[in-house]
């Protein structure tokens, strides 16, 4: 991984942090390098940020967010709001789910 895209990323984690400030969401950075937040983490692949969502009756969800080759090219602000949007479209599938699109 260049200096580069590991600034990149160092910048888009900082920045999902920022923008998920969210009690039901547990984040979990596997970019190696960067940021591994879980000893759980596969980092012989592509990085990733594995999202949970739990549920008020305590239903744990998750979903991989893979920071694929292509994504890498964007800037750090874009790859970050899309990294959101993607929590954002994770938890209203389980929240339509869980609670009939209340």
């Amino acid at each position: 991984m260049t200096q580069e895209l590991k600034e990149k990323l160092a910048k888009v984690v900082e920045l999902v942090k920022n923008d998920m400030v969210d009690p039901d969401i547990d984040i979990e950075y596997c970019i190696p390098e960067v940021a591994v937040t879980s000893d759980k983490c596969d980092v012989s692949g592509e990085p990733y940020i594995l999202v949970k969502y739990i549920t008020e009756e305590h239903d744990v969800h998750e979903r991989k967010i893979k920071i694929r080759r292509k994504y890498q090219q964007m800037s750090p602000e874009d790859l970050a709001n899309l990294i959101t949007f993607y929590i954002e479209q994770f938890k209203e599938e389980i929240d339509s789910v869980e609670y009939g699109g209340e």
